[in-house]
């Protein structure tokens, strides 16, 4: 495993970030593993040198954090050993205020999630979407605050648009409040409408990128014509809406050469892809076998050739924004 600092931070993390979303309570989502499910995946992470690990209040309405908290603590000697990044927005309760990112409900958020995780820190906390209803000023004073407390290390943002980012960013300067240092943002070889401006604004201001769905919800993982072969491709309602057939089949087809050609998965080549671009720190990875595992770990050490990158890139087209 490699590892790189978060963003221009001084936190070196995993070159892969595990995405806990997957386990917690089928309940929530058929596809979802159980905890005795997935402790033998978060074992093996932690043996392949995976360091850091993304969950959500959301996921699985808390099983995931509570599952997150107790497997990194068996998987771990030291709570300084791993990273936890968890998110806030999306609603966790029926109440109006179970939502959002105004004070109150960053306050109420943040000690639940440290309360369901068994931790005293959370070492980076992001804001999952932007909240139309609530002046950034109170966003921005309240996450410093829960830095300032000690209950937090770092803060992130997820997927936006630019102007919303670059105003949340100059909102921290102006009252003296602490930046993001992350952008989790919707980014792999299906959806790319990201590199116009969020990031080049990333780069320029040492952002580091934790990509979501960097396989396009398994889309890149195999053939086009198995595109709804998973129990998540049959029920999932955002993978027609956001990988149209028109706009898919050319480039899974690419990264079935790709791959062929290098004897590699093609997990493993959409992969590298994404790790080979400037800004980005790590890609979040959801993983239900031990292979998705192993595919996210070797594709760390693939470094694809200009020309590889040209073929898996040039049937691209523009896109409709989609995850904001």
């Amino acid at each position: 495993m490699d590892y790189t600092r978060l963003g221009s931070t001084g936190l070196n993390v995993s070159r892969v970030c595990l995405g806990m979303m997957s386990f917690g309570d089928p309940g929530w989502r058929d596809w979802v593993l159980t905890e005795d499910e997935a402790e033998p995946l978060v074992k093996a992470a932690a043996d392949a040198g995976v360091t850091f690990f993304d969950t959500a209040d959301m996921y699985s309405r808390g099983v995931s954090e509570e599952i997150t908290g107790r497997l990194l603590e068996k998987a771990f000697d030291r709570r300084e050993d791993y990273v936890i990044a968890t998110k806030v927005f999306f609603p966790v309760g029926d109440n109006p205020n179970d939502r959002g990112l105004s004070r109150g409900h960053i306050m109420d958020a943040v000690e639940a999630s440290l309360r369901r995780l068994g931790v005293d820190h959370i070492d980076l906390y992001q804001i999952h979407r932007w909240d139309d209803h609530t002046p950034i000023e109170e966003t921005m004073e309240a996450l410093d605050d829960c830095v300032r407390a000690g209950k937090v290390r770092y803060i992130g943002a997820s997927s936006m648009y630019a102007w919303q980012f670059a105003k949340a960013q100059h909102t921290a300067d102006l009252g003296g409040w602490t930046r993001f240092v992350t952008m989790q943002d919707h980014f792999n070889l299906l959806y790319r409408e990201e590199e116009r401006e969020m990031i080049p604004l990333c780069l320029d201001m040492g952002v580091g990128l934790l990509p979501w769905s960097p396989l396009a919800r398994g889309l890149l993982a195999r053939p086009y014509s198995e595109r709804e072969a998973t129990a998540r491709g049959e029920s999932d309602q955002f993978t027609p809406q956001w990988y149209p057939e028109g706009a898919v089949e050319e480039i899974v087809g690419a990264v079935g050469a790709v791959a062929e050609a290098r004897g590699a998965t093609r997990a493993q080549v959409a992969l590298a892809w994404t790790l080979s671009k400037p800004a980005v720190t790590a890609p979040i990875v959801g993983v239900t076998k031990q292979s998705h595992l192993e595919d996210a770990v070797a594709a760390v050490d693939i470094t694809l050739d200009e020309e590889e990158i040209a073929e898996l890139e040039a049937p691209y087209r523009p896109r409709s924004i989609a995850g904001h």
